[in-house]
């Protein structure tokens, strides 16, 4: 059994990990924003800015935890070429399930309200994700699990 302080170690990790996820879906959604042509602006502009909300709710949860907010890199490596607006959705799902999975483990991780506000995010980014791929998947936030999308239409 662990200490409470082996438990604070292992939610802030995982926030941190969060939080560089938030990072780089800013990050991504400029790009999105960017390729996604006109009938998706409104669409990218509205998840950049739940992302840039979401990184700045864990910058203030990483020091309320006593930790020191990790920066984003000044850019980060796109999965994939994004030349056009279907890489451009695709990219949108890629980063929201990504997104997903690191609040998975903050909810695996977390207690109480850093918990609570995990499992809000996850949600929200599997129903963005949802959005941009036109199906969802069986398990949200769990790749292991995630075999295949889940037809929405």
């Amino acid at each position: 059994m662990s200490d409470n302080s082996d438990n604070a170690g292992t939610v802030l990790t995982a926030v941190q990990a969060a939080l560089a996820a938030e990072h780089a879906a800013v990050y991504g959604y400029g790009v999105v924003g960017a390729r996604a042509g006109q009938a998706r602006t409104a669409e990218a502009r509205a998840a950049h800015g739940a992302h840039r909300a979401q990184r700045d709710a864990l910058a203030r949860t990483v020091r309320d935890l006593g930790g020191e907010p990790d920066p984003a890199a000044p850019a980060y490596a796109l999965p994939f070429p994004v030349p056009d607006a279907a890489a451009a959705v695709r990219l949108a799902a890629f980063l929201e399930d990504r997104v997903a999975g690191v609040y998975a483990d903050l909810v695996r991780a977390g207690e109480g309200p850093v918990r609570r506000e995990a499992a809000v995010a996850l949600r929200d980014a599997a129903v963005r994700a949802v959005r941009w791929r036109g199906g969802g998947v069986a398990f949200p936030g769990l790749a292991e699990r995630a075999h295949r999308p889940v037809s929405g239409r």
